[in-house]
């Protein structure tokens, strides 16, 4: 008598949750965690329009900073596990991503490495000047004239699914829907239907359980003595095994740090969610009101029920536009009267923001420690012997901008007694709204690299 074999798992594993995250967990991850795909999420709405910015500088830029060096910490590990990535960091130049991924490649001496980039979510020219409505500001497209200076499409899992069937090991992307970044390999792996909206709403749960990686293993989570997290600074990142029916495990590589429960699972789950029977993706309108976690171990949490219902018929488009300059200047008093040394600190750049008929668009004055959260009609009684006191603004021109920080320095020796440790900033503003776009003009497509 022979044994039924094991259904068949697909083993995802999340490297990055923002831009910035950390390396370590995604190299744990490759390392112990019998992968099949390890997806690196690191592209919000606004990192997108800063990339834009800044390949309008460097044609061959605008892709994730981190790329080269992500990169090199887990490509060999990727290779000798047959583990494929599947990443977002090309942002506003997935082509320039991918062939530099296969020149790191061909340096970390890995030949042949295929690598596919995903194109077409940049709509730029198809959007700018029209009368498409804008979602959160009213208006319309044309109405932000030459302050525009990106449109990208929210791209779903198809074309990601069309790279790994042509046998891509890396695929890096532009604006895709995170959810769908994770959906794609289960599409590939199990050859669901485009319109089994069944399993693509569950494997959309499943994609957005992982997609900001260290949220659901205990990160973001953390509450001193109301929810605790062990070992915090080696959180350990998730991963999902998911089994073709779209139910999963969520969990992490063992003696990792964090949790993984039904607790952190369902603050999760309500990360980011507006209707729960219809979360919207490019790929499906996914019904997560269904959900329903198990604990099945230690760090072990079984994902059932979800679904979905036929995709939305437009996409959303993230616009980036220039919004002016921020100037911010902040400097420190400590010692008895503090707050009140503060306050004269803050009243003073008030009054030569009008005897020098600076005018910014927005400004806040506040003094860390004291009201820079609370409204003053909650401060307490209690005055803290330090204090930082920060005058922020918003001003249509860089020069201006410049001149906040310049006014809260000259509180040294303009100013009131002890001041210390000023600084001043400025940075440039890019806003970001939304609208929509006929599914049919936007037109992805996959270029592939090989690495020499």
């Amino acid at each position: 008598m022979t044994s039924s074999p094991e259904p068949r798992v697909v083993r995802i594993g999340a490297g990055a949750g923002f831009a910035g995250d950390r390396i370590e967990p995604a190299i744990e991850l490759v390392r112990e965690g019998r992968l099949d795909y390890l997806v690196f999420e690191c592209l919000a709405e606004r990192t997108i329009a800063l990339a834009q910015r800044a390949r309008l500088g460097d044609p061959s830029g605008g892709y994730d900073p981190l790329l080269e060096s992500r990169m090199r910490a887990v490509l060999p590990l990727c290779v000798e596990k047959g583990v494929r990535i599947v990443s977002n960091m090309g942002a506003a130049n997935p082509a320039a991503a991918a062939a530099r991924i296969a020149e790191l490649a061909a340096d970390l001496r890995l030949p042949g490495l295929k690598i596919a980039a995903v194109v077409g979510d940049d709509v730029l020219d198809v959007v700018a000047g029209s009368t498409r409505p804008l979602l959160e500001v009213g208006g319309d497209v044309a109405s932000l004239g030459d302050s525009l200076i990106s449109a990208n499409a929210y791209l779903g899992c198809e074309p990601i699914v069309q790279a790994l069937a042509g046998g891509a090991q890396v695929v890096v992307t532009g604006r895709v829907a995170d959810p769908s970044l994770f959906l794609a390999p289960l599409v590939h792996e199990f050859g669901w239907a485009p319109d089994d909206w069944e399993r693509l709403g569950r494997g959309t749960v499943v994609g957005h359980l992982l997609e900001c990686a260290g949220q659901v293993t205990g990160g973001y989570f953390a509450d001193p003595d109301v929810k605790m997290v062990p070992d915090l600074a080696r959180l350990g990142f998730p991963l999902a095994e998911v089994s073709a029916d779209g139910s999963a495990v969520i969990t992490k590589v063992e003696g990792s740090g964090g949790r993984v429960d039904v607790a952190t699972c369902t603050e999760q789950l309500l990360y980011e969610l507006h209707d729960p029977t219809q979360y919207l993706t490019p790929d499906v309108t996914a019904d997560f009101s269904t959900v329903r976690f198990e604990a099945v171990g230690p760090d072990r949490v079984a994902v059932r029920g979800g679904g979905g219902r036929p995709r939305p018929a437009q996409l959303k488009v993230s616009l980036g536009r220039k919004e002016g300059f921020i100037g911010e200047g902040a400097i420190s008093y400590a010692g008895s009267s503090a707050v009140a040394r503060g306050r004269l600190a803050l009243d003073i750049i008030a009054e030569r923001f009008r005897l020098t008929g600076l005018a910014p668009e927005e400004t806040r004055f506040e003094l860390i420690g004291v009201d820079a959260v609370a409204p003053e009609s909650l401060v307490s009684a209690f005055a803290p012997m330090e204090v930082r006191a920060r005058v922020v603004a918003r001003t249509r021109t860089l020069g201006e901008a410049e001149r906040i920080g310049r006014e809260v320095e000259a509180l040294y020796t303009n100013g009131p007694a002890g001041g210390g440790g000023a600084t001043r900033l400025v940075t440039p503003v890019i806003g970001v709204v939304s609208t929509l776009i006929e599914r049919e003009l936007v037109q992805p497509h996959v270029i592939f690299e090989a690495a020499l």
